[in-house]
C-alpha cells in the first residue's frame, strides 16, 4: 500500500477504525465530515481511488465499502477519559494477526504501560490480546476502566468489593467498592504478543 496517498491512508485508516469499533464501515457523508469537507463526493473520489488500487470494494448501499486488505487486530494506545476504548483517537495502527491466534478470540490489543504485571510474564511494552467481554471470572486477568485510567491487572471480586491484584511486590492491590465506585471491565487476556510472536496465556 505504499502507493497510497497521505488523504488515502487517513480514510483508511478511519475505515478500519470504524470496523473495529462498531463493526460496519462508515458512510459517505461520515467519511467527510471526518476529512473535514462540504461535499460527499469529495469522499467519495477519494473511495473511488482506493477501489482502483484494489484497496476496497464499493457496493453501491450507504455502508457499501468492503476492504480487500487485512484488517488485523486494532492496537490501542493512550484511552481517554470517558471514551470508548476502541474509538477512532485510540487507535494507534493495526497488526495483521488473526483474531483466532489466540486462545479466546481477539477483538484488539492493548499497549502495555509498567511492569506491575511482570510476575505474570506481562512486561511493559507488550501486545496484550484482548477478548472485548463485561463477563470475568475470579482470577482472570482483565483491562478495567477505573474512572481516567485503564490498567491491566487480576481481577478478584468478593461482595461488593473488587480487588485489581498486581503480580509484582511493588505495586499495593486497587480494591474498588462497587457501591460508591465505578469500575468497567472492557475484556479478559486473551494471550500476548512480545517482539512480534504470540505467546499463550
Amino acid at each position: 500500500m505504499t502507493d497510497l496517498t497521505a488523504i488515502q491512508l487517513k480514510i483508511l485508516d478511519f475505515i478500519k477504525a470504524s470496523l473495529a469499533e462498531r463493526r460496519m464501515p462508515p458512510t459517505v457523508r461520515e467519511i467527510a465530515e471526518y476529512m473535514g469537507y462540504r461535499s460527499d463526493n469529495a469522499a467519495y473520489q477519494h473511495l473511488q481511488a482506493l477501489q482502483r488500487k484494489g484497496v476496497l470494494e464499493l457496493e453501491g448501499r450507504s455502508r457499501g465499502i468492503r476492504l480487500r486488505v487485512p484488517l488485523g487486530l486494532p492496537i490501542v494506545g493512550q484511552v481517554a477519559a470517558g471514551a470508548p476504548i476502541l474509538a477512532e483517537e485510540h487507535i494507534a495502527g493495526y497488526l495483521p494477526v488473526t483474531s483466532c491466534l489466540f486462545r479466546k478470540p481477539a477483538d484488539f490489543l492493548l499497549r502495555v504501560k509498567g511492569d506491575s504485571m511482570r510476575d505474570a510474564g506481562i512486561l511493559d511494552g507488550d501486545l496484550l490480546a484482548v477478548h472485548k467481554t463485561r463477563q470475568v471470572e475470579q482470577n482472570q486477568i482483565v483491562v478495567a476502566r477505573l474512572e481516567d485510567e485503564v490498567t491491566v491487572k487480576r481481577y478478584r471480586q468478593r461482595g461488593n468489593v473488587v480487588t485489581l491484584l498486581p503480580e509484582n511486590a511493588d505495586y499495593e492491590p486497587i480494591k474498588v467498592d462497587l457501591r460508591r465506585e465505578s469500575l468497567a471491565i472492557e475484556g479478559v487476556m486473551a494471550g500476548l504478543i512480545r517482539g512480534g510472536e504470540p505467546v499463550g496465556e
